[in-house]
């Protein structure tokens, strides 16, 4: 008796996920964290219309969503003033990110990215064989210049770039990725996640034309709208690429709550406001906390707080191990320079109480092991 046959390349992958999730460290830790600050949710929630709205959607759950997605998409193409056919709909941007890959990547072909970027998009690019290019971020930025030119040098299928990025949270102004667009080669897509552009100054968002069959941006519903767990994000590109997503999606990937609770969410302009507002606080005081403790905050155009801790990689993941084994879920870049900092997601006051007590202590025996 054997088991399946799979093919070569899924035989040689590991079996991964590309985060270890907070619950998973709960389990190995034995307790829950008393403030989650790693994952970049919003700890304020969604909207209470959003609330409401998925309630009322539970009591039709035994019927399949629509696989259109017709109502959200014409929300939110009303509202980008776009057309519905530049509209998609997925199962968050982690789930586009793989309905596009598996679109546009076979084995062999050349993919760019930044060194220390998006993980989940890696994945996805090695789960379809493709061959990752990677370029080193500048001053804490992704280099748009370098990864042009790497693009041109190797005929990259697809071009990776987060504006805001995680995990530094920097940014770039929206100028300086349409003028990088001259750049670009010919049949090379730009993928341009915008996961965090509703926290970003005025100016960050490119003046880019849906219908240009260039880019492909891709925005969610997890950061600023709290509506992580519910698993909701889209794209905006030209109709023959947007179309074109029929061909692999899953098309009902989508639950009819999911599209309630986003429906809902996307009319609560007030609600939006207020979080981007707490938001802001809650950066103010996470940027005052480590100046505190004599660690530098990074400027940060995201919900959370990259904090320099101004050693190498070493010291800043014994600051992380210390911090979590005192309750505090925070995250760290995987890639030097990156990693001699943590990221601090925004949190409630009460959970940035917990944070302010928990960071002498964890720095302390941070200092003990070096």
């Amino acid at each position: 008796m054997t088991g399946p046959r799979y093919p070569d390349l899924i035989a040689k992958l590991p079996s991964t996920v590309p985060f270890v999730g907070p619950e998973v460290q709960e389990r190995q830790r034995g307790a829950p964290f008393l403030a989650r600050l790693g994952a970049n949710e919003s700890v304020f929630g969604p909207s209470p219309f959003a609330v409401a709205a998925m309630q009322d959607a539970a009591g039709q759950c035994w019927q399949y969503a629509d696989a259109t997605n017709y109502d959200l998409i014409q929300a939110i193409s009303a509202r980008l003033g776009v057309r519905p056919d530049n509209i998609i709909i997925g199962e968050g941007i982690d789930g586009l990110l793989g309905y596009l890959v598996r679109l546009l990547i076979a084995p062999g072909d050349p993919v760019v990215t930044s060194d220390g970027a998006y993980p989940t998009f890696n994945y996805h690019v090695v789960g379809y064989g493709g061959t990752l290019h990677k370029v080193p971020f500048h001053d804490d930025h992704e280099d748009i210049d370098a990864l042009m030119a790497k693009a041109i040098e190797v005929e990259a299928k697809i071009v990776y770039l987060s504006n805001p990025d995680n995990p530094m949270g920097s940014w770039h102004s929206g100028a300086k990725i349409e003028k990088a667009l001259d750049s670009l080669p010919d049949g090379t897509l730009l993928l341009l996640d915008e996961a965090y552009i509703e926290f970003a100054p005025d100016g960050t968002a490119p003046d880019i034309d849906a219908d240009d069959p260039r880019v492909i941006r891709m925005r969610t519903f997890s950061k600023a709208f709290g509506m992580a767990g519910a698993r909701v994000g889209y794209g905006i590109g030209a109709p023959e690429l947007i179309k074109s997503f029929d061909k692999v999606r899953n098309h009902f990937g989508m639950s009819r709550i999911s599209q309630a609770g986003a429906l809902a969410a996307h009319e609560d302009e007030a609600w939006l406001e207020e979080v981007i507002a707490l938001v802001e606080d809650a950066r103010d005081r996470i940027a005052d906390i480590a100046r505190a403790n004599g660690l530098t905050p990074l400027p940060s155009a995201t919900n959370f707080v990259t904090v320099d801790c101004g050693r190498d990689g070493a010291f800043a993941k014994a600051v992380l191990a210390a911090l979590v084994d005192q309750g505090v879920f925070v995250r760290m870049p995987f890639v030097s320079p990156g990693d001699r900092c943590i990221r601090i997601s925004a949190g409630r006051p009460a959970d940035l109480d917990i944070l302010e007590a928990a960071l002498p202590r964890a720095l302390e025996t941070a200092q003990k092991q070096a």
